[in-house]
């Protein structure tokens, strides 16, 4: 397959359209801004952990409407952005200070400064989308103020009403839709739009990296200035984008953000939807995809245990054709996968229908962390049991992260429950089994000695929540 490559990216800053030439498409939108003089947004940690470096960027919501999203820039990479429109703290005023800013002038919510570009560039796509309230700045760190002073400010916003150039700019299509092919820095960026053409430049580029949201790739070009010869986005390629549910069963494409999952199926797994709550934050979460937090097969993944509990399958496709597997067949040992080279995860489909015999299902997970949101997990975990009319275990999943080289089931306990009541003494009989599971590693976040406890404990504090 012949591309036709470009040697400019073309994307918005502030109301500014940029023809970059001969640049790194793997320059993170941080690095950019801060070589081309935007100092307001600032670098923190360079992880998308502290909010500081927040920009807003257009991008259709949940909804399928044009919506200013806030997003970590230390994580973005600049061949991500063609088309796209970028707001940074810079260019909000017009003549005059932004509502936003205003409202933090007003209530003394900034000290240091540091922070408060980020503070104000999440609660300016909040305020677009009357959001206002403390999951607007979930993603945002501040070690001076406090919050109280931030928070009087987002309460101060709710009642006003939105109509400006910003709103304005909503009205208009994104315009991030159509195909890229870039060659700049000797390197190569495509961001094809549809399948065929994604496998045929794999085909081209056996070794080409894919990239979607970045949110964990980007860490390395934040921080170790890695080169990728061939980079593949995969965010705007359209079979990878739907989400679609049945009465039996909910199919989510892999390049589907999780801010929209978070959205669209919220209430159909309880346990989906407690872990992503607790799933970074929303800069994160607006750009993450859930094809990339499985294909990254991190052992501390989030999603994975909840995928694991609910038996999600994966459907996988290549020149050769579409295959299926269960996600608990995908895992081969510590970042390994069962993906094949030139294959792509195209959706994840997971049932709801119970197990035969089951006439109910209890399911919920559980994250444990150094900080509530925006923080990796030291143990995470997820739990479905099925029940039948006499309160019978007919199936049960009990999946983990952190305690093994890859996100697991605890396949020895899982069998002794089955046929067992779901009761107290059957807890009690498989809680010691459960400490001994898994052999997991001592690392800066916990013991293995804790972990081992928490595999054990969470299941338990499960069956106490719904025993």
């Amino acid at each position: 397959m012949t591309q036709i490559l470009e040697n400019r990216l073309t994307f918005t800053l502030n109301g500014q359209t940029l023809h970059l030439k001969d640049i790194s498409p793997t320059l993170t939108l941080l690095q950019y801004l801060q070589q081309t003089g935007c100092a307001g947004t600032k670098e923190g940690c360079g992880d998308g952990d502290c909010g500081a470096c927040t920009v807003a960027i257009i991008s259709l919501g949940a909804d399928g409407q044009p919506h200013y999203q806030a997003m970590n820039s230390c994580l973005i990479p600049l061949g991500s952005l063609s088309g796209k429109e970028v707001i940074t703290v810079e260019g909000i005023a017009n003549g005059q200070l932004h509502p936003v800013q205003a409202a933090m002038v007003k209530t003394g919510g900034s000290q240091c400064g540091y922070c408060t570009p980020g503070f104000i560039m999440s609660l300016f796509a909040a305020y677009y989308d009357g959001k206002l309230d403390d999951m607007a700045i979930e993603g945002n760190l501040c070690r001076c103020t406090g919050y109280l002073p931030i928070r009087r400010a987002a309460q101060q916003l709710v009642a006003h009403s939105v109509e400006d150039q910003f709103s304005a700019k909503l009205q208009q299509s994104p315009g991030d839709t159509y195909p890229v092919s870039y060659a700049g820095n000797e390197q190569l960026f495509y961001r094809p739009t549809q399948l065929d053409a994604v496998l045929a430049l794999l085909q081209e580029h056996p070794n080409a990296t894919l990239v979607a949201g970045a949110t964990d790739l980007g860490l390395e070009m934040s921080h170790y200035r890695q080169h990728y010869p061939v980079m593949i986005s995969l965010e705007a390629v359209s079979e990878l984008k739907p989400i679609e549910q049945t009465a039996e069963w909910v199919k989510i494409g892999a390049a589907v953000p999780l801010s929209q999952i978070e959205t669209q199926l919220k209430g159909i797994f309880p346990s989906l939807d407690e872990m992503l709550h607790w799933f970074a934050a929303r800069q994160v979460r607006n750009r993450a995809t859930l094809g990339g937090n499985i294909g990254t097969a991190s052992p501390i993944g989030d999603l994975p245990p909840v995928l694991l509990s609910l038996d999600a399958e994966l459907a996988i496709a290549s020149h050769q054709g579409t295959r299926t597997i269960a996600i608990a067949d995908f895992f081969k040992a510590y970042r390994q996968t069962d993906l094949q080279p030139g294959e792509v995860i195209v959706s994840v489909k997971i049932n709801k229908t119970l197990a035969p015999g089951a006439v109910r299902r209890l399911s919920q997970s559980y994250k444990v962390g150094k900080r509530g949101t925006d923080d990796i997990s030291i143990v995470a975990a997820a739990f479905a049991i099925d029940l039948d009319a006499e309160n019978r275990i007919v199936k049960a999943r009990l999946a983990y992260g952190g305690v093994a080289a890859t996100p697991i089931r605890a396949i020895a306990p899982e069998q002794i429950l089955l046929g067992k009541p779901w009761s107290w003494e059957t807890l009690k009989e498989v809680k010691p089994l459960l400490k001994t599971t898994f052999t997991p590693l001592t690392d800066l976040r916990g013991s293995a000695e804790y972990r081992r406890i928490l595999v054990a404990n969470l299941f338990e504090k499960f069956f106490a929540e719904f025993g």
